[in-house]
């Protein structure tokens, strides 16, 4: 009788959890059991690895073979056992000694050939392995990098089962040949899932083609100054007007306005995408900020995260640390709109279904762009708007208030005229230049709230804003007003607080005075209170 483990990786939602794959050998006909909670993919395996074992010139045991993955109660789905099985296999058969991958953690498809395939979640299955105390870990070897991001972990790449082996039986290594032929590599067809990338909305990290610009931009001096403020502070931001005004143009800007990734952001957004088979091959790190934008079709579960079997991440955890642009804003579903309340609240979504639980992270910056009827020229003098009162008020309150409650800047973006618009020299000023205020102004942030657990002014609780960061005497004067006659909610004051003190941070003063409360309460309320909205003025 003979006896071996690996270990490998179950992922749920995008944790890990270890799993001890256990490998018997007993006398009796010859007959493969793989027990442990397995999915149709798993329970394959069967198949793949016997085939890759022959292949690889290994000898297949010929004994009652009982495959065991621990703990039992954890669904397990994908192929990245194979490579864990196989070793087990080999080291009850005492091919290799099963001492040297008792303590080895091993992802990895195998091919019928022997060959290594890349799966999706490396990085979040190494990131538990390190967390459950574990030093070494195989990996494919096109997934060495993106494992290598996570430190104190030995991480080994191999292209081929015949390579593991000599490795660990310390035989000359064998050449596996590369395919050079000019033809896009087979062996990262994992990494990617068909319809995703572009297709769902999600803007690739690098871009292509021309970079989208703020000075490209004609006009609109109040929707921009809400971008940079939005961007400075993490706001969630409305753009409501009619077709044509630029509310799209000016939300796919943002995504530059946004400072790089922190080295933990970006090990998140990662792992996320990892998970979710867009993670660009050759791009082993996402170092900016994502930038999804769904169609309004999209339906609740692909908003916020569900599917067969165990929930996968949707495209609130997917514009994770970034941008969550929804365009046409009311033809989204009111069921899916509504979906988001909880998630722009505590940053992260929980998905309950028959399979189970899971926490999904989805901090994001919400944009939303919206008309003001169906027709879009409700708002436009004598432009001969034939939607009736009652059209209007029902497609308007498609937004619901709990929502709208939640969201901090609320623009009207207005048309702009022929001098703006065909002027040469008058366009704004151009990305880098917000781009650097905006990083100014976050600096000044983490300055303030360093030793909190926040990073930004959007995520400070109300209570602190009341007690520890206090505005200038007597600045609150118009938010009280405005609290006593009904126009802002508790929690709106709350959120023109945050505004404020991001208006601060970019004027660069030490707290909030009453002109940036009155800046607050205008981008909040779209009521006109004179305050100062020209480009550096903040």
């Amino acid at each position: 009788m003979g006896f071996a483990r690996a270990c490998s990786v179950a992922l749920v939602g995008v944790e890990g959890v270890v799993v001890e794959v256990q490998a018997d050998l007993e006398p009796g006909v010859a007959a493969f059991t793989l027990v442990g909670l397995p999915d149709k993919s798993l329970i394959e395996s069967r198949d793949r690895v016997r085939a890759a074992v022959v292949n690889s010139g290994a000898e297949w045991p010929q004994k009652k073979l009982t495959v065991g993955l621990s703990p039992a109660s954890v669904p397990k789905s994908g192929s990245g056992f194979d490579l864990a099985v196989a070793c087990a296999v080999l080291g009850a058969a005492e091919r290799i000694d099963p001492a040297a991958i008792a303590d080895v953690v091993m992802i990895g498809e195998l091919g019928l050939d022997g060959r290594v395939r890349p799966v999706r979640g490396v990085l979040p299955a190494v990131l538990a392995a390190a967390e459950a105390g574990y030093q070494q870990v195989v990996v494919p070897e096109q997934t060495a990098g993106e494992a290598a991001l996570v430190p104190g972990v030995s991480v080994l790449g191999v292209r081929s089962l015949r390579q593991l082996i000599a490795i660990l039986c310390d035989e000359p290594v064998p050449d596996e040949p590369v395919d050079d032929r000019g033809r896009p590599d087979a062996m990262l067809a994992g990494l990617m899932v068909p319809g995703t990338g572009l297709g769902a909305g999600l803007a690739s990290p690098r871009g292509e083609g021309h970079t989208p610009d703020l000075a490209d931009v004609a006009g609109q001096l109040r929707p921009r100054k809400a971008l940079e403020v939005a961007a400075a502070g993490g706001h969630h931001l409305l753009f409501s007007g009619p077709p044509g005004a630029g509310k799209t143009m000016l939300a796919e800007r943002l995504s530059a306005v946004l400072p790089p990734l922190t080295r933990q952001e970006s090990l998140e957004v990662t792992a996320v995408h990892s998970v979710a088979g867009i993670l660009p091959p050759g791009e082993p790190l996402v170092s900016r900020a994502p930038y999804c934008a769904p169609h309004h079709s999209a339906t609740m579960q692909s908003l916020v995260g569900g599917g067969n079997g165990m929930p996968r991440p949707g495209a609130v955890s997917l514009a994770h640390r970034g941008i969550l642009f929804l365009d046409e804003a009311p033809e989204f579903s009111g069921k899916a709109l509504d979906a988001l309340r909880q998630p722009l609240e505590s940053g992260h979504v929980v998905v309950a279904r028959a399979a189970g639980v899971v926490r999904l992270p989805a901090r994001f910056l919400m944009v939303l762009a919206a008309n003001p009827c169906p027709c879009g020229r409700h708002s436009l003098t004598g432009a001969g708007c034939e939607c009736p009162p009652s059209v209007v008020r029902r497609y308007q309150a498609r937004l619901s208030g709990p929502l709208l409650d939640r969201v901090d800047l609320r623009v009207e973006v207005e048309p702009v005229d022929r001098g703006a618009l065909l002027e040469q020299g008058g366009r704004g000023e151009p990305t880098a230049v917000v781009a650097a205020r905006v990083r100014e102004a976050r600096a000044r942030a983490a300055e303030r709230l360093a030793g909190t657990p926040w990073t930004t002014n959007s995520e400070v609780p109300g209570h602190e804003l009341r007690t520890r960061l206090l505005a200038a005497p007597g600045a609150l004067a118009a938010a009280e007003r405005d609290l006593e006659r009904g126009l802002l909610t508790a929690r709106g004051l709350d959120r023109v607080l945050r505004v404020a003190w991001t208006v601060a941070d970019l004027r660069g003063a030490s707290r909030p005075e009453a002109q940036d409360i009155a800046v607050a309460l205008e981008l909040r309320t779209g009521i006109q209170r004179g305050a100062p909205m020209e480009m550096g003025a903040l």
